[in-house]
């Protein structure tokens, strides 16, 4: 994975490749680091790698090393490491009383004993705040704690009591000095010494819990260390004692002064290594140089208002970083700076208060600068990101986008252009669009443009038209374009977008074919049911005008003739009259059913209960015959149908449910059912059922019995049935967008379910 790309999103991976962790890690294990993926408790299966394969692993994860970030750690280290050993030194000439190792030059301010010691807690601090492992972050935390909490007791003291007293840096030095060596020696940590190990400690501590949001606070706190050291330094290179004394009994020693400059390059070293793509895009040294000139300037001119504008260009110098909060901390900074100018020189009275005004219209200013690059700033960004997500839809989106300005040159390609054209980005950038099109396209388009910048007239701007484009291998495809202006400044610029529709110029040819076919199979369908409407005219008067005059005829010869003739000729006479009553009906059922699928329902909303109740009362006599009984189990909804027809629905299935029963008394019960559960598993709901106790229906008939004129069996008294009750129920139901179904068990009975499908009250269907 491409390490500019980690820093890209801000994932600081470094540490995991480091030297140092690498060492330790072939020394615990014998194996080169693992990978950022690898899982831990599977390292100890892997095989012991050869020496000159660990040596190759090792080469690759020093080239993943970004080489900047290793060099800024790697000195921020070296500067921890110099910190402490001045603070050891410094406290060794404090026990052993050296005097020269103390003040490096007679009649030159001491190093305090605790400035000595803030020195080797941040050293220790600063260095154990790069490395990785937990117990070098807790190290880093408590040294860096106790520095910052011994400079805060410091100034706290200087504040409340006065420059005068040392009790906070006596409160350990008198019980390992003598106190002829210290009341010789004098003084204590400096008000600026103080402020220096207080605001570096603590953003350091920011950094170790808040890595993300102390990034630029870090690097501005190094400007100001860096830039007070400095300030002190030319104090003592001009002989200017405002330089490096605030006040007259502390000041800041010459070698501390130097720590200081070095600690503030080491805080520096380490929020870039945190961060290196944050880095401005100007040398990073050049708000360092200003805050130390307007400081330095602020420290030997007077009053304050012109000095204050030297600050300006470090606020503006935010403009460069990523961070949109840089010029509030600038500006912040900058405050500081003001205040420490002001208060580290002594004031003439008549123009103290003078002095105060103009330092705080100084500040009024550079705050209202800031605030208005930070909004700025904030503008630009929404601005990028707008940008970012519009560059992101383009090259994510499926359509092609095109870009071309006022001659018809290509500016931009996205990728779905490139898939649909054949061209890469960089065949199609600057050349005109009509490498795109096919003739007549091609030769009109330079014509068109020219015309629009004459006129203003807008022909396809802004619309969606159908065209053609060329794909790079000459192949002429059908597209959609939608083509609209931008206007920036006084450029224009074109924005097309192509969709490619030859799957859909497809469709539609299919479409077409396939209703030239529909509409072929309708004009077959309706000379088929004009046919059938003639045969079923034929059928009801010619065929049946022959069945009659056969039926007629047998009656006639049996009423004239039956004492002549023999019992076997009596016999077939009778077996023709109801053969031809049996043909007439036959012809009426397959007539109606024809009809059946063709006229309208008329539906309405019907109480099922009152149908099957009129219906049983008309089978009143069949009932008393064969000693059935009819129940209506529970009630029974209303529902929108064709009322007649699913009369005839019931009085079917209740008619058979009687005459094909072997028992003395016949029971047919009636009901419905809000959910239905079958023995198959299936689930419906809305059902209708049909119960009896008859002989059952075996499973292989269940779909037989619904079959035009197909009888399992006569019925016990009579042979008039023509077997297509059951196919007239099933149409009904279909009719109503319905199922009909059985389940039945021989010798116990059988039930039959069916369902309506939903129609609105009034509704009428065709066939």
């Amino acid at each position: 994975m491409n390490l500019a790309v980690l820093r890209h999103h801000h994932i600081a991976v470094p540490l995991k490749f480091d030297i140092p962790y690498r060492r330790s890690f072939r020394k615990k294990r014998g194996t080169a680091p693992p990978c950022l993926l690898s899982i831990p408790r599977f390292r100890k299966r892997w095989p012991r790698e050869p020496k000159e394969d660990t040596r190759v692993q090792d080469q690759g994860n020093v080239d993943l090393q970004d080489q900047p970030r290793r060099h800024y750690r790697g000195f921020a280290i070296a500067v921890g490491c110099l910190m402490f050993l001045l603070g050891v030194t410094a406290l060794a000439g404090w026990l052993l009383q050296v005097e020269i190792v103390i003040s490096l030059v007679p009649g030159f301010p001491s190093m305090a004993f605790n400035t000595a010691l803030c020195f080797v807690l941040s050293g220790v601090g600063l260095a154990a705040s790069t490395l990785a492992a937990r117990r070098f972050r807790v190290t880093a935390t408590i040294t860096a704690g106790l520095a910052a909490a011994i400079a805060a007791a410091r100034l706290v003291e200087i504040v409340t009591i006065g420059r005068t007293f040392h009790n906070v840096d006596m409160l350990i030095t008198r019980f390992l000095v003598p106190p002829d060596f210290i009341a010789k020696i004098g003084g204590g940590m400096g008000p600026n010494t103080a402020l220096v190990f207080l605001i570096a400690n603590l953003s350091v501590l920011l950094s170790l819990h808040m890595e993300k949001k102390s990034r630029v606070v870090q690097e501005l706190t190094s400007y100001v260390v860096i830039t007070l050291g400095m300030i002190a330094l030319a104090g003592y290179v001009t002989d200017a004692e405002q330089g490096y004394r605030w006040g007259p009994y502390a000041a800041m020693a010459l070698h501390t002064a130097i720590g200081i400059v070095i600690f503030g390059s080491g805080l520096l070293a380490r929020s870039w290594w945190m961060q290196p793509t944050n880095r401005a895009q100007i040398p990073l040294w050049i708000p360092a140089a200003v805050c130390f000139t307007g400081i330095l300037v602020d420290l030997y001119t007077p009053l304050g208002v012109a000095n204050g504008i030297l600050y300006v260009p470090l606020v503006l110098t935010a403009l460069w970083f990523g961070n949109r909060n840089a010029p509030l901390f600038f500006a912040f900074a900058c405050t500081v700076l003001l205040m420490l100018g002001f208060f580290a020189v002594r004031h003439d009275e008549a123009a103290f208060w003078q002095e105060i005004a103009n330092r705080t219209i100084t500040a009024a200013t550079l705050w209202l600068i800031a605030l208005l690059v930070f909004y700025f700033m904030r503008n630009n960004y929404n601005l990028e990101s707008e940008r970012v997500r519009f560059g992101a839809l383009v090259r994510g989106t499926p359509d092609a986008v095109v870009v071309i300005d006022e001659r018809g040159t290509i500016k931009n390609f996205n990728p779905a252009a490139e898939s649909m054209f054949g061209y890469s980005l960089q065949e199609t950038i600057g050349r005109n669009i009509k490498m795109l099109m096919p003739e007549p396209y091609h030769s009109e388009h330079d014509g068109y443009l020219g015309h629009y910048r004459q006129t203003g007239e807008e022909r396809i701007i802004g619309t969606t038209r159908m065209v053609s484009g060329r794909r790079k291998n000459g192949i002429v495809f059908p597209i959609d374009v939608s083509i609209s202006a931008v206007v920036t400044g006084h450029t224009k610029t074109f924005v097309g977008i192509v969709r490619d529709i030859s799957e859909r110029v497809r469709q539609e040819e299919r479409m077409k074919t396939t209703l030239s076919q529909l509409e072929a199979y309708t004009a077959e369908l309706e000379r088929s049911n004009h046919d059938l409407d003639e045969f079923a005219y034929i059928a009801s008067h010619d065929l049946k005008e022959p069945l009659r005059g056969l039926h007629n005829h047998s009656r006639f010869l049996l009423e004239d003739y039956e004492d002549k003739l023999d019992q076997d000729g009596v016999r077939r006479l009778n077996r023709l009259v109801r053969l031809s009553q049996r043909m007439e009906k036959l012809v009426n059922d397959l007539l109606y059913f024809s009809r059946l699928g063709r006229q309208q329902l008329a539906v309405k909303r019907t109480d099922i209960g009152l149908i099957v109740k009129d219906v049983v009362a008309t089978m009143e006599l069949l009932l008393e015959e064969r000693h059935a009984k009819v129940i209506i189990d529970g009630r029974l909804p209303e529902v929108v149908c064709d009322a007649p027809r699913l009369t005839e629905v019931f009085r079917n299935l209740i008619t058979n449910a009687i005459k094909y029963n072997d028992k003395p008394a016949p029971l047919v019960s009636i009901g419905y059912l809000d959910r239905f559960v079958g023995q198959d598993g299936t689930v419906a709901r809305n059902v209708f059922f049909v119960k009896d106790n008859g002989k059952g229906i075996p499973q292989e008939f269940h779909e037989d019995i619904f079959r035009i004129f197909k009888r399992l069996e006569k019925s016990q008294d009579s042979d008039d049935g023509t077997g297509a009750g059951l196919t007239f129920v099933r149409k009904i139901i279909a009719r109503h967008n319905g199922d009909i179904w059985l389940e039945s068990e021989v010798g116990t009975g059988t039930t039959f379910y069916f369902t309506l499908g939903k129609r609105r009250e009034g509704q009428n269907a065709a066939a």
